[in-house]
C-alpha cells in the first residue's frame, strides 16, 4: 500500500472481511509478479442497484467464487477468472469483471420484517440530510459567516427534536393501548372483563387486588417498557455492527481547508459512533421517561383529590419533578450537538459519559419509582372514562406542527443563501418530508389505537351509549378522520397525473422515430407504447410538488383535528350533531371511514412489510425509498434502520484502494447501477488523489442528480457533482428518458479539469430497434430502468473509459482525450 494510505488502512479491518479458508487475500487473488505489474491489467467492478441480485446474474455465470467479505456484502469473481492476476496476459483486451454485492445489507431475511415500526424514524433521518446547500463560507465552523452555520446548526436540532417527538409518539401510543385502554378501562369494566376471559384475574372491579387502577396499570406499564427496550436493543445491535467500523479515510481537516469540499469526502462522515451512541441514550430515555409520566398523571390526579394521601400526593409530585428534569436533560442533549464530519467523532467527552452510562439508568429508575408509586393500595380508586393525560397526543400534533413550520423557515434561508433552481420545494422538502414522518407515525400510533379499542368493545362503539369502553382520546379520533380528505386528495393528484399522462403520450408519440436512422415506418401502437413509458419517466420530475402539496395538507387538517378537539370536546360525529344534514352525514362518514382505514393502513404497512423481504416484485416495489433512506447515516434519530452505506462505502474504497495499490500499473472502472452508482461516487469521494488516477466512474440508470441532487442538494448538488467530476479523471454517465430513475447529471464539460468532454451520454435509445431487424427478430423490449449492459454503447464507454486510464505509448497521443461517443440517433 502507498505510504499516503498506510495509516488509512489501520484499523479498518471490519470494513473488509476475511475471505474463507483457501482463498486469497483481497488484492491478492493470483498476485501477478512484480513485471506483471505494469502490463495494463483492468479490472471492473459492478456494483448492483435497489432490490439487489445474485453474484451470477451480474457477472453471467453459474460459477462465482467469493473473493472478500462476507454473507452479508462480499466482492465475487467467476470462478475462471479468480487467479486473473497470475495471467495478465488473457486479460489484455478485456477488464476482469468483479461483482459487490450488498442487498442483504437492507433486505437480508425475514427478521428484518421488525423493521416496519422503524418507518417514520427512517422518513425523519431523512429530513436531516435534505437541506439545502449552503456558500463555503457559511458552513459550521466557518469563521467568515457565523450566520450562516448558525442557520445549518439550527436546522439540525429541529430535525433532531422532530425526531425526538416521534419516539415519544410511538411509546405513548403503546401507552395508550396497555394502560389507557386495556388497564385503565377495559379491566376496569365489568361488562368488558366478561367478554375478555384473559383479563378475568382483574376482578372487573370486584374489589380484588388487581382491581385497583393504579396497579393495573403498573402491570401494563411493562408492554411500553418492552416496546422501548426492543428499540434500544435494534439500534444498539446494528449500531455495533455498521456506525462502529472505522472509515478508509482519517484524520481531520483544519479550518483552512477549502468550505467546499464535499462532505461526503469528510472523514466523520461515514463514522457516527459517539453521535448515535448519545441520541439513543437520549431517546431511550425519553420512552422511559414518557412511562413515567403516563402513571404519574393517573396516579396525582387521584392522590391530589380532598381526603387523599399527603405523603403520597407528595411523592407523586416529586416524580413529575424527577420527570420533567429528566426531559430537560433530554432535550439538551438532544439539541447540545450534531454530527462531526470534520473528523472521526470518537473524542468521548464529560456529556457523552453522562448521557451514555448515567440517563438512560436514572430514567429507569424514575420508571420504576413511577410504577411502585402507583401500585401503592389506593382502596377508593376505581378507573372512570378515560386515563388521565390524554392531552398528550394533541400536545405532541401541536409541538411537531411547530416545529415544522420552524423548518420550513430556516430551510428557505437556507435556500434564499445559495438558490439552485432544481433544488425540490425551494428549501422545503426537509419541513414537508419531516411532516410526512409525523403523519406515518400517527398512522402507526393512532392505527394499533383505534383496532385495539374496536377490537375490546365487540359489538358495541367505543365512546357511544353501547360501547363497553370509552374509547382511545379524542384527538386520535379526530387525526384518524383526516385520512379520508387526504385520500380525496391524493386521488385528485392521481388523476391530474393520468391527465398529464396522457396529453404527454400525445405530444411525444410523432417524435419517437426520431432517435433511430435510417427513420423507421411508423406503427402507432409502438410509437404510443414508447411514447407512454417516457411520459411516465417523467412524472419523477413531478414529485416534488406532490408531496409539497400533500404535506401542507396534512399540516392544515391536522390543525384542524387539533382545534376541533379543543374547542368541542367530541369527536367529530357528535360534535356535529345539531348542523346542518350535509355537515352532520359529511362527519359521521369521515369519522367511520377514518376508523376502518387507519386500522387498515397499519395492516398494509405490515403485510408489504413482510411481503417486500420475501418478493422480489414487492421488494422491487417499495425497495426505492427504503434503499435512499438508509443509505444516509443515522443523524437525527438512532432508532432508524442503519445505514447501509456505513458498510458498503468503506468495502468498495477498500477495494479499489489495495487493488490499485498491488497492481500499479493497473486500472479500474467502478460500474455502478441505480443506487450503485450512488455508493460508487461515494466511494471514490473516500480514494487519494494517487488513487483516483487508476480509477475511472461509470454509472448507469443513476439517480445522482434526478432524485439525489434534488432532494440533497448539498451533498449532491451541482456544487458537490462538479467537484467529483474535477477531481475525477474519467467519469461517464448513461442515461434513457424512458427510466423513471435515473438521468442526466448536467455537468457538461469542465473546461479547467482533466475530462474534456460531458459527463452524460445519452439519451440511449429505447428500444434498441423500433421495429423489426435482422438482429432483431422478435420487437425489442423498453428497458427503462433495468439492462443497460444489453446496449453496446455500455460496453463501448467502458473501453473509452478503460483507453483514457492507460498510460500513452511512446509516440502514441492521448488516446482518451476529447473521446466519447455520439448520442444515438
Amino acid at each position: 500500500m502507498r505510504p499516503e494510505q498506510n495509516e488509512k488502512a489501520k484499523g479498518t479491518t471490519a470494513s473488509a472481511p476475511a475471505p474463507r479458508q483457501g482463498e486469497p487475500e483481497p488484492g491478492e487473488a493470483g498476485s501477478a509478479p512484480e513485471e506483471g505489474d505494469g502490463s495494463g491489467l483492468s479490472l471492473e467492478l459492478l456494483v448492483h442497484g435497489v432490490g439487489g441480485t445474485t453474484p451470477q446474474e451480474m457477472l453471467g455465470d453459474p460459477r462465482t467464487t467469493r473473493i472478500t467479505g462476507d454473507h452479508t456484502a462480499a466482492v465475487y469473481r467467476r470462478t475462471a477468472d479468480a487467479d486473473a492476476e497470475a495471467r495478465p496476459e488473457e486479460y489484455r483486451d478485456k477488464p476482469v469483471p468483479e461483482a459487490y454485492c450488498w442487498s442483504n445489507l437492507t433486505s437480508g431475511n425475514g427478521a428484518r420484517a421488525l423493521w416496519l415500526i422503524l418507518l417514520p424514524f427512517m422518513v425523519v433521518n431523512l429530513a436531516h440530510w435534505m437541506r439545502p446547500g449552503v456558500p463555503p463560507d457559511s458552513a459550521p465552523g466557518s469563521a467568515a459567516s457565523p450566520r450562516g452555520g448558525t442557520v445549518v446548526r439550527l436546522h439540525g436540532a429541529l430535525v433532531r427534536l422532530l425526531a425526538l417527538t416521534l419516539t415519544v409518539l410511538l411509546v405513548a401510543g403503546a401507552c395508550e393501548v396497555a394502560l389507557d385502554l386495556v388497564a385503565w378501562q377495559c379491566a376496569g369494566s365489568a361488562e368488558c372483563v366478561a367478554e375478555r376471559s384473559w383479563l378475568g384475574f382483574t376482578g372487573g372491579g370486584s374489589g380484588g387486588w388487581w382491581s385497583q387502577p393504579g396497579r393495573r396499570l403498573a402491570l401494563a406499564a411493562l408492554v411500553p417498557a418492552a416496546v422501548t427496550v426492543l428499540l434500544w436493543w435494534l439500534s444498539h445491535r446494528t449500531w455495533s455492527a455498521y456506525e462502529s467500523q472505522p472509515p478508509l479515510v482519517t484524520g481531520e481537516f483544519g479550518e483552512g481547508e477549502p468550505g467546499d469540499r464535499p462532505a461526503l469526502r469528510l472523514p466523520g462522515f461515514w463514522y457516527g459512533r459517539r453521535h448515535v451512541a448519545r441520541l439513543r441514550a437520549a431517546h431511550t430515555a425519553a420512552g422511559f421517561l414518557t412511562i413515567a409520566a403516563a402513571v404519574t398523571a393517573a396516579t396525582t390526579r387521584f392522590d391530589r383529590r380532598p381526603g387523599g394521601s399527603a405523603l403520597l400526593d407528595v411523592v407523586g409530585w416529586a416524580l413529575l419533578v424527577l420527570v420533567v428534569a429528566g426531559a430537560c436533560c433530554v432535550v439538551f442533549v438532544v439539541c447540545w450537538r450534531g454530527r462531526k464530519e470534520r473528523y472521526a467523532d470518537d473524542r468521548e467527552e464529560l456529556v457523552d459519559r453522562l448521557t451514555v452510562d448515567v440517563l438512560p439508568g436514572a430514567t429507569v429508575a424514575v420508571a420504576v419509582l413511577a410504577v411502585v408509586h402507583a401500585a401503592w393500595s389506593r382502596p377508593d380508586w376505581v378507573s372512570v372514562d378515560g386515563l388521565p393525560g390524554d392531552e398528550t397526543f394533541g400536545v405532541l400534533a401541536v409541538v411537531q406542527g411547530m416545529l415544522v413550520i420552524a423548518l420550513g423557515a430556516c430551510g428557505h434561508a437556507l435556500y434564499r443563501r445559495r438558490a439552485e433552481r432544481r433544488t425540490a420545494l425551494r428549501g422545503l422538502a426537509p419541513a414537508s418530508v419531516a411532516m410526512l414522518a409525523c403523519a406515518v407515525g400517527g398512522l402507526m400510533t393512532g392505527g394499533v389505537a383505534q383496532r385495539v379499542a374496536d377490537w375490546l368493545d365487540g359489538p358495541g362503539t367505543p365512546g357511544a351509549e353501547d360501547g363497553l369502553i370509552f374509547g382511545p382520546p379524542t384527538v386520535l379520533t379526530w387525526q384518524a378522520s383526516i385520512i379520508p380528505v387526504l385520500l380525496a386528495a391524493a386521488l385528485a393528484m392521481v388523476c391530474w397525473c393520468a391527465l398529464r399522462l396522457r396529453r404527454r403520450t400525445v405530444g411525444l408519440e410523432g417524435t419517437v422515430t426520431e432517435a433511430y436512422s435510417p427513420p423507421p415506418v411508423p406503427d402507432r401502437s409502438r410509437s404510443r407504447r414508447i411514447a407512454r413509458t417516457i411520459a411516465g419517466a417523467e412524472l419523477t420530475d413531478a414529485a416534488p410538488r406532490f408531496v409539497g402539496i400533500f404535506a401542507a395538507a396534512t399540516l392544515t387538517l391536522g390543525a384542524l383535528a387539533v382545534g376541533g378537539t379543543v374547542f368541542t370536546g367530541e369527536v367529530p360525529g357528535k360534535a356535529a350533531r345539531g348542523a346542518p344534514a350535509a355537515v352532520e352525514g359529511f362527519a359521521d362518514t369521515v369519522q367511520t371511514l377514518g376508523s376502518w382505514l387507519i386500522g387498515l393502513g397499519v395492516l398494509a404497512l405490515l403485510f408489504w412489510g413482510r411481503r417486500a423481504y420475501f418478493d422480489p416484485s414487492a421488494r422491487r416495489t417499495v425497495g426505492i425509498l427504503w434503499d435512499v433512506g438508509t443509505f444516509w447515516p443515522r443523524s437525527a434519530h438512532p432508532f432508524a434502520p442503519p445505514c447501509y452505506a456505513e458498510r458498503a462505502v468503506p468495502d468498495l474504497a477498500w477495494r479499489m484502494a489495495t487493488w490499485t495499490e498491488q497492481h500499479p500499473g493497473g486500472r479500474l472502472v467502478i460500474s455502478g447501477h441505480s443506487q450503485g452508482s450512488v455508493l460508487a461516487a461515494a466511494a471514490v469521494w473516500q480514494l487519494d488523489e494517487v488513487t483516483r488516477r487508476q480509477v475511472a466512474l461509470l454509472t448507469y440508470g443513476s439517480p445522482l442528480e434526478r432524485l439525489y441532487g434534488r432532494w440533497f442538494p448539498a451533498y449532491f448538488g451541482a456544487g458537490p457533482l462538479g467537484v467529483l467530476h474535477s477531481q475525477l479523471d474519467c467519469w461517464r454517465n448513461l442515461w434513457r428518458r424512458t427510466d423513471p430513475i435515473g438521468g442526466p447529471v448536467r455537468l457538461g464539460a469542465s473546461p479547467g479539469g482533466p475530462l474534456q468532454g460531458d459527463v452524460d451520454c445519452g439519451p440511449l435509445r429505447d428500444p434498441l430497434a423500433y421495429g423489426r431487424t435482422v438482429q432483431q427478430p422478435l420487437p425489442a423490449p423498453i428497458l427503462g430502468h433495468s439492462d443497460y449492459q444489453a446496449d453496446p454503447v455500455f460496453a463501448e464507454q467502458r473501453d473509452l473509459l478503460l483507453a483514457r486510464l492507460r498510460p500513452p505509448a511512446a509516440g502514441e497521443g492521448d488516446v482518451g482525450e476529447g473521446a466519447g461517443v455520439p448520442r444515438q440517433g
